[in-house]
Order: structure tokens, then C-alpha cells, then sequence
């Protein structure tokens, strides 16, 4: 006669009482100090927000500025709400190969027995990418100043620009999230997100007037809604006007949160 002994997490999991809205709240909170924690440790990870901002900005004001419009001072307004969104949207995708990371290496198994909602492992980290996408966006138009930037909008103007791009940032996190919980290696969670990410940041009004394109590629970029998010940065940063893009940017945050949130959580049940 055989005796089978029962997984202790399986048991657990399959026990444990559903997680109030309040309980998952302090959760997720606690989950995003645990990695800003990580970040402190491990400065590596602030890289890509600090260099990658200064380089950008550098690189495209004085490489493309007089070929595009004529001097570098007048290219700036066009440019540098381009950089935030990319910058920011670059960042997000490191959400989704950090997560598969930490799977890879276990982290998650210890999750598996404690009596914590599911989707504050998920949310914690992108909570505290928030400081992240904020050090990514400040530095962008800190950088710009140094180098003649003078936007319009003022400090309200500037600091709509970034919130705006680290809601977009945060919400388009849920699809590389999605990514890492289904990808079997970090590696491909990167290949996928940049195969998306790049073609909508390059592909867009962020660098160039979409009136210089070709009629084709026109009709995509007007339809990209990295545009929008680019167009309704330039809106508030340079003219402090809140326009009808800060109002689609925010509608396709939600539809992107309400798709892959959810598939998310999916995706790391699957590991549970």
C-alpha cells in the first residue's frame, strides 16, 4: 500500500484564503520596496536610465539637428519629448527579463507557500520601475536644457510630459511582464519585446514631422499610438496645452492594462 505525501506550496496554495483589496495594496507595496532594494544593490540596473538618456539625447541633437532642422536649438522641441517616450518605453521592457530572471533563478518557488495575492509579485517591481522611468525622463529634459532646450510649458508643462510617459511606460510593462511569465528564457522575452518596442518608437513622429514620410507610412504613424503619447508630450512640454493625444494616450494605457494585466497574473499561475 502506497502513501502519497502532498505538496506542502501546492497545499497551501490551494488553501489559502483570497487576499483582501487592502491586504493586496500593502502587498504589492512591499514587493516594490523589496526591489527597490535590489535596485540599491545592484546600481548596474540604473544604467540604462542615467547613460542611455544622456547618449540619446546627445547623439540625436548633434548628429540630426542641423540635417533635419537646421540647428541643433531649433530640432530640440521636436526631439526631446521623442527621447522621453522612447527612453521611458525602453525601460519598461527590462520589467518582463528581470521577471523571467528571477523565475529562472527560483525566486518565485518561495512565493509559492506564502499567503500573499498573486499579482503583487507582478505589480511590486513595476511599482518601484516608477523611480526608474522618473530618473529616465528627468534626466532627458535636464539634458536637453543644458544643451539650449527651452520648453515653453514650463516646470507644469514638463512634468505632465514625464507622468504621461511613465503611465504609458507602466502600462505597456504588462505586455513584457506578459512575456516573462510565458518565455522560456530571458533572452527570449527580450528578443520579443524589442521586435515590438522598436518598430512602434522608430516608426513614429518622435524623431522627424510625419510630413516627411511616405504616404504609406504615413497612415501608420498617424495610427501609432507611440505617437500619440509623443504628440500630446510635445503639446504639454512646449506649449503647456492639454490636447486631445493626452486623452488617447491615456484610453490606450487602459486597454493595454486591462488586456495584459490580467494574462499576467495567467502567466504566473501557470507557474504556481
Amino acid at each position: 500500500m502506497s502513501t502519497m505525501i502532498a505538496d506542502p506550496a501546492v497545499t497551501v496554495a490551494a488553501t489559502r484564503p483570497r487576499a483582501s483589496i487592502a491586504d493586496t495594496i500593502s502587498q504589492t507595496l512591499l514587493m516594490a520596496w523589496r526591489s527597490l532594494k535590489k535596485m540599491r544593490r545592484n546600481p548596474e540596473q540604473f544604467f540604462d536610465v542615467t547613460i542611455q538618456p544622456l547618449l540619446f539625447t546627445a547623439m540625436f541633437a548633434y548628429v540630426f539637428g542641423g540635417a533635419i532642422s537646421g540647428h541643433v536649438q531649433a530640432y530640440l522641441p521636436l526631439m526631446i519629448p521623442g527621447i522621453v517616450a522612447q527612453t521611458v518605453l525602453t525601460t519598461s521592457m527590462a520589467t518582463g527579463v528581470q521577471l523571467r530572471e528571477d523565475m529562472e533563478k527560483g525566486v518565485f518557488d518561495r512565493f509559492k507557500s506564502l499567503p500573499m495575492a498573486r499579482i503583487a509579485a507582478l505589480a511590486g517591481p513595476m511599482v518601484a520601475d516608477f523611480v526608474r522611468y522618473l530618473i529616465a525622463g528627468g534626466l532627458t529634459f535636464v539634458t536637453g536644457v543644458l544643451i539650449g532646450y527651452r520648453p515653453g510649458g514650463g516646470v507644469l508643462g514638463v512634468l505632465g510630459a514625464i507622468l504621461l510617459a511613465i503611465i504609458t511606460g507602466w502600462s505597456l510593462a504588462w505586455i513584457f511582464t506578459f512575456f516573462g511569465t510565458v518565455a522560456s528564457n530571458a533572452r527570449m522575452v527580450q528578443g520579443l519585446s524589442m521586435m515590438i518596442l522598436f518598430p512602434l518608437t522608430f516608426l513614429s513622429n518622435a524623431f522627424v514631422a510625419v510630413t516627411t514620410m511616405p504616404g504609406w507610412l504615413q497612415a501608420f504613424v498617424k495610427v501609432n499610438p507611440v505617437s500619440f503619447l509623443v504628440s500630446a508630450a510635445r503639446d504639454l512640454a512646449n506649449n503647456g496645452a492639454v490636447t486631445a493625444e493626452v486623452g488617447w494616450t491615456l484610453v490606450a494605457c487602459l486597454v493595454v492594462i486591462v488586456i495584459f494585466a490580467p494574462l499576467s497574473v495567467w502567466g504566473y499561475r501557470r507557474h504556481l
